[in-house]
């Protein structure tokens, strides 16, 4: 039970340590290298596509945090299954 609870805090710790890298490599994509004027040929095309990538590293995190949730959910619950049915044979 203990195993199943810690893959999920490291699905958690994983996920966020990505973050960082994911919105910078948004930002590089969407604005340029130059993030505070914002030249990039993206931008100039089209700004609501640049604002809609933006909002990738936002759903990234709650994505992953939906997984780590989830993983642990299921493991415990799945493992408390298992010592209900141990208990009452």
């Amino acid at each position: 039970m203990i195993a199943n609870l810690i893959g999920g805090f490291v699905s958690i710790l994983l996920g966020t340590s990505l973050i960082g890298p994911v919105s910078t490599e948004v930002n590089t994509v969407a604005c340029g290298s130059n993030a505070s004027n914002c030249d990039s040929a993206l931008y100039n095309v089209t700004s609501w596509g640049a604002t809609v990538l933006k909002l990738v590293p936002g759903f990234f995190a709650l994505s992953v945090l939906g997984i780590g949730i989830a993983v642990t959910l299921h493991k415990s619950k799945t493992s408390r299954n298992c010592l209900n049915m141990q208990f009452f044979k």
